[in-house]
């Protein structure tokens, strides 16, 4: 299984939920979080950053509940306090007091809450292409969460992620496409975002004033072109969170681990190992 599936990883228990997660390397840990695309694994979100994050700190990409291979519990009703429980109880799981949060879209939007309400359990904060203030959603935004599995829908998806369309072939939308049917995938994601889906961006804001609140030094990042969550989030997020810079990628879309592994990878490293808090 481990062969097939190099998305398997370690399983935890987390407050009797079964969580698949990557826990590679030694050091300061830092936590990944990823995204809500359809048939979204850590694995899949993280791969190409992972191995050059590890080999100085502790690097732990867990599968968000309803996503991935970590248990998907019936009767279950999804949303950022299920969410923000369940990144809790990672964390006291692996006995973690105080971690990095790397977090992209949804899960920087995670990221955002967990620094808001738990401030002692974050040193440090990276948002990519986040959520977690208001917008207009966007019509990449609600392909994503209004998927319906297909070929032609996934590389319909995919091309709004990637600005860089040589990124985006057929073999590749196949890939994910079979990863989106896998059993119990589309079924839990499929039900977390349904339609009008404007209250699902809206229900993954934090208010300014809480946002404000956010005394963690902050690294954003976003593609200039990003066509699913807008420019526009990482501006205002900027704004709001004193301790903040801003980098911003030009001929990138919501990909910016994927289309500029490299930069992402200095800009985190160097970020996160700062002198400071």
């Amino acid at each position: 299984m481990q062969e097939a599936y190099p998305e398997i990883a370690r399983t935890v228990d987390v407050s009797g939920i079964r969580t698949n997660l990557h826990d590679v390397g030694l050091g300061a840990p830092v936590l990944l979080i990823h995204g809500s695309g359809p048939g979204v694994t850590a694995w899949a979100n993280w791969r190409a950053v992972i191995p050059a994050l590890s080999r100085h700190r502790r690097v732990i990409a867990p599968d968000m509940i309803g996503f991935g291979f970590t248990e998907r519990p019936s009767n279950i009703e999804y949303g950022p306090d299920l969410w923000l429980k369940h990144l809790i109880g990672i964390l006291d799981a692996l006995e973690l007091e105080r971690v990095d949060l790397v977090g992209n879209s949804f899960g920087g939007a995670l990221s955002l809450a967990l620094a808001v309400k738990f401030p002692e359990r974050v040193r440090r904060l990276v948002l990519m292409g986040s959520a977690g203030v208001n917008f207009e959603l966007t019509e990449g935004l609600n392909a994503v969460w209004g998927y319906e599995p297909s070929i032609q829908n996934m590389r319909k998806i995919m091309d709004y992620f990637a600005y860089d369309k040589h990124l985006v072939n057929d073999e590749l939308a196949e890939l994910r496409y079979k990863a989106s049917i896998r059993p119990g995938f589309q079924e839990a994601f499929s039900a977390m975002f349904p339609a009008p889906r404007q209250r699902w961006v809206n229900a993954l804001a934090r208010s300014e004033e809480d946002i404000r609140s956010i005394s963690h030094e902050t690294l954003i990042l976003h593609g200039r072109d990003d066509k699913v969550v807008p420019l526009e989030t990482s501006l205002r997020l900027n704004q709001l969170i004193l301790p903040s810079q801003l980098h911003v990628f030009g001929r990138c879309g919501h990909w910016v681990q994927i289309e500029h592994a490299a930069r992402f990878i200095r800009l985190v490293e160097d970020f996160l190992s700062e002198d400071g808090s």
